[in-house]
């Protein structure tokens, strides 16, 4: 019997990834990558991503796969994202899930099928964003489905304008064309949280550690590369910050507060929607015993010991 897959999830900057590491290096596991920047080809200090050399020899999935031009689809992500995970039980080795990147992670765990779409729905939308402002159609969506409008910042202006086309189509709210929390690919979902105020000092000492990694050189080059034609890497939290500095619209420590903020308020809309699924077991992530904590959670739903 396959053994269901180890998502590892929360907010950023809680060691997701530090955990998903120990947990694969403990069964003979391979990761799947559920952080949507992560996808991103060059996205690498601005997202956290691992360095190959830090992998511990562990395959990696769904890292790398697109070019910073191209835009992110979670029915793509669902597709790919689940071929990877039969392709590693068919290899009879473990799988862990690690990102923040919920309706991402939904999509691979969960029964979600996703409306169709209609290009002249979407370009009445995209027209009126462009027309309006982004402001302007999240403020519909607001009152058109409250929900859905606290789940989506004013500034991913991409999955405001699908909301809106999803309700123009089905004539129901966005939110209704999310299922009830049932597992498509059984899975024991292990959620990293702490006190607020010890994750803000942690997200303000990683982006401290990215700008002396060289962030604003990496975005330099991504945009030499047509980072600005990306509609979702562009928007990317320490990429949209960045690009209004090299464009001159911001100075160098106003970029850096901003990415800090601005990765502050991202990690409380993660906090908020995983914590509105019952099905994770949530563990302190400062616990010096955190890798046992989470191997008893995973021994306890596989029914077996953890060999």
């Amino acid at each position: 019997m396959t053994p269901p897959v180890i998502a590892v999830v929360g907010p950023t900057a809680t060691g997701k990834s530090d955990l998903a590491l120990a947990l694969a290096a403990r069964w003979t596991a391979e990761i799947v990558n559920a952080d949507a920047m992560q996808l991103y080809r060059g996205m690498d200090i601005g997202t956290a991503k691992l360095p190959l050399e830090q992998r511990l020899g562990i395959p990696h999935h769904q890292l790398d796969v697109l070019d910073v031009r191209d835009d992110a689809s979670v029915a793509a992500y669902q597709h790919d994202a689940r071929a990877a995970v039969d392709a590693i039980n068919a290899r009879a080795h473990r799988v862990v899930v690690v990102g923040g990147s919920g309706l991402y992670l939904r999509a691979l765990l969960d029964e979600l099928d996703f409306p169709g779409t209609e290009p002249a729905v979407r370009a009445v939308l995209e027209a009126r964003a462009a027309a309006e402002g982004a402001a302007a159609l999240h403020a519909e969506l607001a009152a058109r489905d409250p929900a859905a409008a606290i789940a989506i910042p004013v500034a991913n202006e991409r999955r405001v304008i699908r909301a809106l086309e999803v309700i123009e189509l089905t004539g129901r709210p966005f939110t209704a064309t999310m299922p009830s929390y049932t597992y498509a690919v059984p899975a024991v979902q292990i959620g990293l949280q702490m006190p607020l105020e010890e994750l803000d000092a942690r997200i303000g000492r990683r982006v401290d550690r990215m700008w002396s990694a060289g962030l604003v050189a990496e975005v330099r080059a991504l945009a030499d590369r047509g980072l600005r034609a990306g509609r979702t890497a562009s928007r990317a939290v320490g990429y949209a910050e960045v690009l209004a500095l090299l464009d001159g619209h911001c100075g160098e420590e106003a970029a850096r507060q901003a990415v800090a903020t601005n990765t502050r308020r991202l990690a409380r809309r993660q906090l908020k929607w995983f914590r509105r699924d019952p099905r994770v077991t949530w563990l302190d992530a400062r616990a010096e015993d955190l890798v046992e904590q989470a191997v008893a959670v995973i021994s306890a739903a596989d029914g077996v010991g953890a060999g």
